[in-house]
């Protein structure tokens, strides 16, 4: 129980200010794959390095000339497509909710409502490493906005502010 008291234990990490701010070091590819349900071709953090709840996220990305949309993004220029980058950027705040929430987030998933603000600085390549800075800017209820930056060496390539809304994920067909 993190050292919390039953009843704080019982109480979401996203209403408990003794865990809003808790810093998580690693959350790796398993724990990752636990969080949200995207799967292989359309799983687009390898880890994220570091979790405040209820604040901010960092997620990596390396990305490798074998990622099936350099087949045709573009042959003989492979450049990461911008949607992408920002489909990773949500996919870390994914991470940070559930990580957040806890117990709570179990049987949820995390939709895409709007993105604002979109920026790209500079094409993502193979062999880039994406650093992507995920902050929490406010929730209400089940819907959470962000602004997230994604950096290759320090350097910023991409940037967007978005929303998502947590729901209960569909049943299985």
């Amino acid at each position: 129980m993190d050292g919390a008291t039953p009843q704080q234990a019982a109480v979401p990490a996203a209403q408990n200010p003794q865990n809003s701010g808790e810093t998580i070091d690693v959350v790796d590819i398993l724990r990752v794959m636990q969080a949200i349900p995207h799967r292989y071709p359309f799983l687009l953090i390898d880890r994220v390095v570091e979790v405040v709840r209820n604040v901010s996220a960092i997620g990596i990305k390396n990305v490798s000339v074998n990622e099936s949309f350099f087949a045709g993004h573009f042959p003989n220029h492979p450049v990461m497509p911008g949607v992408l980058i920002i489909e990773s950027m949500a996919q870390t705040a994914a991470v940070l909710v559930v990580e957040t929430l806890g117990p709570e987030a179990a049987g949820k998933v995390v939709y895409f409502m709007s993105i604002e603000g979109a920026k790209f600085r500079r094409p993502v390549v193979p062999g880039d490493q994406l650093r992507i800075h995920v902050a929490k800017e406010r929730n209400r209820g089940n819907v959470w906005k962000f602004h997230a930056v994604a950096r290759v060496d320090g350097v910023s390539v991409a940037e967007a502010t978005y929303a998502a809304m947590i729901m209960d994920r569909a049943a299985p067909v």
